[in-house]
C-alpha cells in the first residue's frame, strides 16, 4: 500500500481512539444525502415503473385504434397476428355508462372483453379478488372494488345498466328496458381511478349496449418480451396497410406526455438533492483544511523527508474519497432500510395525522410504490463518491503548496 494512502486512513481513523468526529459528521453528512436520493428517486421510479407496468397489464403493449369503429374485427385480428413479434391481441369494445344498485347510481366505464382472448393479452385474472373471471358471460358484471363499496354491491347482486342506447331509443318514443346484470366478481388493480371508475362486461353484452353491431372500438396486442413497442407499433401499422382506417400505437407513444412529466419531476428531484451532498462536499473540504492548519508541521516533515507534492495532495483527496465511500455505503443502507418499511412508516404518519384517505386520493396509489433502477444507484453513488473526491482538491491544492522548510517553522 502506498504510503500516502495509509497516512489518509490513519488520519481518518486513528489506531486506538474512537471515531472521529470531524469524520463522523463528514461521513454523515454524505449519507444523509445519498439516503435522501436514494429514497426520493426510487419513490419516484417506483410511480413510473407502477404506472408503466399498470398501462400494460390493462391495455397490452401496443393498442390500435379506429378513428370510429372498426367494422370487421376478425379480419384485422387476423392481420395483425401474422405480425412477427406480436404474440397474441384482443378486440374490446368501451364508454360510459350508467349503474344502479339499491337507487344509489354511479356512471363508471365500461369495458366489453373478449373471455376467450383477453388472457392471452392483459392479466386481468390476476386482479380478480372475488368471484372469478371465468363466470361472466351475457349476463353478468364484474365490479371494480371501489365502485362496489360506493353502490353498497356484493357478489350475487344486480345491477342496472342504462347506456347512450336507451336514450337514443327514448328520443324516437320507443321503450327499452335497461339491462339487468347480475355482480360475479370483484377486481381491484391497485390504482384508485380504476378501481373506482370501471367496469367489464363481455363484448357481446357491450355491443349490445351500445348498438355496435358486430364494430369494437378498438384491439389489444401483446409482444414478444424483449421487442420495443415503437418498432413493433410500426410493423403492425404497415401490415395494416396505407388504407386503414385504424392505427397502432405503443404504449410509450399513447402517453409520452404523461411519461415525459414523471421523467421531468424524476429528474428533478434528482437535481435539487443533489445540493444536499455538495453542501456535505463543504463539511468535508471545511475539516480537512483545518487538518491541513493544524498538521502544518507534520506535512513539512513528510517534505523534508522527500515526499512529493502531489503525494501530500494525494493524501487529502484520498480522505475526500473514502469519506465520500463510506458516506455512500452508510447512505444506501439507512436509504433502502427506509424503503423497507416505508409503507409501515407511512402508515404510522397516516394514522396519526388522519391523511389516509387524502394520500389515496390525490396520488392514486393504495400502497407507496419504490422501484430502484440501477442506473439511478449507480448515479447516486458515483456523483456522492466524485463529489467527496473533489471536495479534498482544495486542502490537498494546499497542503501541495506548503514549503517544508517554511512548514516546519509553523507554529
Amino acid at each position: 500500500m502506498p504510503w500516502y494512502l495509509y497516512l489518509a486512513l490513519k488520519q481518518l481513523f486513528p489506531t486506538g481512539r474512537r471515531f472521529p468526529f470531524f469524520t463522523a459528521i463528514s461521513v454523515l453528512g454524505v449519507a444523509l444525502g445519498v439516503a435522501l436520493l436514494v429514497v426520493s428517486v426510487s419513490v419516484m421510479g417506483g410511480f413510473g415503473h407502477q404506472i408503466r407496468q399498470m398501462i400494460v397489464d390493462t391495455q397490452g403493449d401496443v393498442q390500435v385504434r379506429a378513428h370510429g369503429l372498426i367494422d370487421q374485427p376478425e379480419a384485422m385480428l387476423a392481420r395483425i397476428t401474422q405480425v412477427p413479434g406480436v404474440v397474441a391481441a384482443t378486440p374490446f369494445a368501451e364508454g360510459v355508462a350508467m349503474l344502479e344498485y339499491d337507487r344509489k347510481p354511479e356512471y363508471p366505464v365500461i369495458q366489453g372483453i373478449d373471455i376467450n382472448r383477453v388472457g392471452d393479452v392483459v392479466p386481468l385474472r390476476r386482479f380478480v379478488r372475488i368471484g372469478s373471471l371465468d363466470a361472466l358471460d351475457d349476463d353478468s358484471v364484474i365490479l371494480s372494488a371501489q365502485l362496489a363499496i360506493s353502490l353498497g354491491a356484493r357478489l350475487g347482486s344486480v345491477v342496472q345498466v342504462y347506456s347512450p342506447l336507451l336514450l337514443e331509443k327514448m328520443k324516437n318514443d320507443e321503450v327499452m328496458l335497461p339491462r339487468e346484470l347480475e355482480v360475479v366478481g370483484i377486481f381491484e388493480i391497485g390504482h384508485q381511478q380504476l378501481d373506482s371508475s370501471v367496469v367489464l362486461v363481455t363484448l357481446r353484452t357491450m355491443q349490445d349496449l351500445y348498438g355496435l353491431g358486430n364494430a369494437v372500438h378498438g384491439i389489444n396486442i401483446k409482444i414478444a418480451p424483449g421487442l420495443d413497442a415503437d418498432q413493433a407499433a410500426a410493423k403492425i401499422n404497415q401490415a395494416l396497410g396505407p388504407d386503414r382506417n385504424a392505427s397502432a400505437r405503443s404504449w410509450i407513444e399513447a402517453n409520452q406526455d404523461f411519461l415525459f412529466v414523471l421523467q421531468l419531476e424524476k429528474n428533478m428531484i434528482f437535481f435539487l438533492l443533489v445540493f444536499i451532498i455538495i453542501v456535505a462536499a463543504f463539511s468535508v473540504a471545511s475539516s480537512l483544511l483545518i487538518s491541513v492548519v493544524r498538521k502544518t508541521r507534520e506535512i513539512g516533515l513528510l517534505g523534508a523527508l522527500g515526499a512529493k507534492p502531489r503525494h501530500v495532495a494525494a493524501c487529502f483527496c484520498f480522505q475526500g474519497f473514502f469519506i465520500g465511500l463510506a458516506g455512500t455505503a452508510v447512505g444506501l443502507m439507512l436509504g433502502f432500510t427506509f424503503l423497507h418499511f416505508r409503507n409501515d412508516l407511512i402508515r404510522v404518519f397516516t394514522e396519526l395525522t388522519g391523511s389516509e384517505a387524502v394520500l389515496t386520493r390525490f396520488y392514486q396509489f393504495s400502497q407507496l410504490p419504490a422501484y430502484s433502477a440501477p442506473k439511478d444507484i449507480a448515479l447516486i453513488i458515483a456523483c456522492a463518491i466524485v463529489i467527496s473526491t473533489l471536495a479534498g482538491l482544495l486542502p490537498a491544492w494546499r497542503a501541495a503548496r506548503l514549503k517544508p522548510v517554511e512548514a516546519l517553522r509553523s507554529e
